[in-house]
């Protein structure tokens, strides 16, 4: 059973269906709702994910030599902002509202995450949303990149 304490520490998770600007894409999702998904790869963990309320979802493969994957959507709020830092080389960034979006385009090498639940009751319903605790963002870098790292941009 879980309450408002439990979260899930995740390592290493591989994230799918970024939308960390909010973009609204049709029926998926409406303008300003800032979400992604984190790769379930354990069946059991995702069994009992499901068994516990959390709104884990089976992506069946497009291709037929594709396994079908589970994932859970996860969103993103900054009405209690979660702590979600860049990491690119030596730098570390931590991202707000307005700076989160350039994950939308990164290379991202590895995701270590917590998720906090959200757990709701309405009418004769029930479950568990997933939010966004804290998230450490690795991101590639090209091969120049560590060469120009002490160099500062000029002042527009």
């Amino acid at each position: 059973m879980i309450d408002r304490s439990t979260v899930l520490n995740m390592e290493n998770a591989h994230i799918v269906f970024r939308n960390f600007r909010g973009e609204e894409r049709g029926q998926y999702n409406k303008a300003g709702d800032r979400n992604f998904s984190v790769v379930i790869e354990d069946e059991e963990l995702a069994q009992q994910l499901i068994e516990d309320g959390w709104k884990v979802k089976i992506r069946k493969p497009k291709r037929e030599d594709a396994e079908p994957f589970y994932h859970l959507p996860v969103k993103v709020s900054f009405k209690y902002p979660p702590k979600i830092v860049r990491i690119a080389g030596k730098h570390k960034t931590l991202l707000d509202e307005d700076s989160i979006g350039c994950l939308d385009f990164d290379d991202i090498a590895r995701v270590d995450l917590v998720i906090r639940p959200y757990i709701w009751n309405v009418n004769d319903g029930h479950g568990v949303k997933a939010y966004v605790k804290s998230m450490y963002v690795t991101v590639l870098e090209d091969e120049f990149a560590s060469r120009y790292d002490d160099e500062e941009f000029p002042e527009d």
